[in-house]
């Protein structure tokens, strides 16, 4: 429809209507005209086509074509040779037919003269035929662009030696195992962005999920979990169906969705989305439970038992109260330290006596010692039925949180005369040196965690609690603090280490 202005009789004025310029001159008399009336209003040539004869459902004589139903899928005309418009016709557009007679009914008529423009599009739903349904496409995963480049800044300089950094053709099991994170996010970005995936088979978007994984974790644990907040966020909404298969199961791993909910909660700034993401899986496994449940009472024999039910059914109640503790976790990182002692104090300890019930205590008991109660810790610990060492490695936190350090001391050199874990004894002797360095047993703790650092330890709280004891011994901290990085990357070291941890 064109809205037209009057304009003065002494001005030519230029009407564009489409694609064409009509100059004319002169008052205008219309506010709208129709095709056909600007036609005859401003003709290119004196004789005027006439109006074709049209019909509507009103001009019918018989009963007027019923409206298809919105899940109609339209009258079948049979398939014809005939059917099929001229090659020459352009696919784009459809070509002006004869209009029906009084009294004819489309969906009978058989002539081609009724018929609409050959379509390449199917018929059928592609709900209704399986083969036909579009597959799911993860390439907008493998952008090149999401993943953030990792540098050397942040790395010591005697780290920085290339003989000192793994071997490129390492694979990345290998890489993780060894504890190079950072070589392993590189690595897994590598493998992300190659041209060995595709993007639409099943096996390798499992192998996509898997990768991305590993390079969220490993850009965590080597200390760049900002960048790792950022790349989460080409996973979007990991809720939306686009996720799931055709039976309902997600394609992405437990483990992946939890992580990202952390991490998307920070890389959008709103850490509110993260404790709502964890209620979203809790209500995931819920229902998971509660039909696992009901499999279960619906056996045919009252005394029989299925053992990978059982099993399932375990899982799934650990991963129930596994989101528990990440509920709390992220109330603490928001601040919100009330709100969190209030939630753990709803959590129902475990009714079994697994090594995950012990672990699920020890862990709610840490949190406890966060929050500065540590009573709560001591009674979520003494209620457990875990093992004696972790029932007295949370009891001698608590005393160092009561600033207690001599019982400390005395329970640190139990387990250190009793221990028969090699990987637990260094983190015993090098928290014994901690609570030396508050009873101000200074030199005490300097030998204590430098003979771990000669006998081949290298962990974060090692190296970055020595170098606290440097800063409180010397001036020339950074010296000493430099010499310790050299002498642990002369050592040929198990993984790689940042700045971070020589407090640089």
């Amino acid at each position: 429809m064109d809205h037209l202005v009057e304009q003065p009789d002494s001005h030519p004025t230029t009407l564009i209507t489409g694609l064409r310029c009509i100059d004319f001159s002169g008052p205008l008399e219309f506010c709208y005209m129709s095709h056909s009336q600007k036609e005859r209003k401003f003709p290119s040539s004196q004789v005027s086509l006439p109006r074709r004869p049209t019909r509507g459902p009103l001009d019918i004589g018989e009963t007027p074509i019923p409206l298809p139903s919105p899940t109609s899928t339209g009258p079948s005309l049979p398939h014809q040779p005939s059917s099929l418009l001229s090659p020459t016709t352009s696919q784009f557009m459809t070509p002006r037919l004869a209009s029906p007679t009084p009294g004819s009914n489309l969906s009978l008529l058989t002539s081609p003269s009724f018929r609409t423009a050959h379509s390449t599009l199917s018929t059928q739903s592609p709900s209704r035929s399986p083969s036909l349904a579009p597959s799911k496409n993860f390439s907008f995963l493998l952008r090149p662009e999401i993943y953030h480049p990792l540098t050397l800044l942040d790395v010591p300089p005697p780290f920085r030696v290339s003989a000192l950094q793994p071997d490129p053709s390492t694979s990345l099991p290998d890489l993780v195992s060894s504890g190079n994170f950072r070589s392993a996010a590189i690595k897994a970005a590598q493998l992300l962005t190659s041209e060995d995936l595709s993007p639409s088979l099943p096996a390798d978007i499992a192998t996509i999920f898997e990768l991305i994984y590993t390079r969220l974790s490993c850009l965590t644990l080597c200390g760049q979990t900002a960048l790792a907040a950022q790349e989460v966020k080409a996973l979007e909404d990991l809720n939306s169906s686009y996720y799931r298969d055709e039976e309902g199961r997600h394609l992405v791993p437990w483990e992946l969705r939890v992580l990202a909910v952390r991490l998307q909660g920070m890389g959008f700034n709103d850490a509110r989305r993260g404790v709502m993401g964890y209620y979203e899986l809790a209500r995931e496994a819920r229902l998971t439970l509660t039909s696992l449940k009901k499999s279960r009472s619906s056996m045919s024999t009252p005394g029989e038992t299925n053992e990978a039910l059982e099993n399932e059914i375990e899982f799934w109640s650990t991963r129930l109260q596994e989101l528990g503790i990440r509920v709390a976790s992220a109330l603490v990182e928001m601040e919100d330290l009330e709100g969190a002692a209030r939630f753990l104090s709803t959590l129902s300890p475990p009714s079994d006596n697994s090594a995950s019930a012990s672990t699920l205590a020890t862990q709610k008991a840490l949190l406890f010692l966060c929050l500065g109660d540590v009573e709560a810790a001591r009674s979520a610990i003494s209620i457990s039925a875990g093992e004696e060492s972790e029932k007295k490695v949370i009891l001698a936190l608590a005393h160092m949180a009561d600033s207690d350090f001599s019982s400390a001391v005395e329970i640190w050199e139990d387990l250190i005369s009793s221990s028969f874990s090699p990987s637990e004894l260094p983190m015993y002797r090098q928290n014994l040196g901690v609570c030396f360095l508050y009873l101000g047993r200074m030199e005490e703790a300097r030998d204590i965690l430098e003979a771990l650092v000669e006998e081949g330890s290298s962990f974060h709280a090692l190296t970055f609690n020595l170098s606290t004891i440097y800063e409180l011994c010397t001036e020339r901290s950074r010296a000493l603090k430099i010499g310790l990085a050299e002498k642990i990357a002369g050592m040929g070291s198990k993984g790689e280490k940042a700045n971070g941890d020589f407090k640089l």
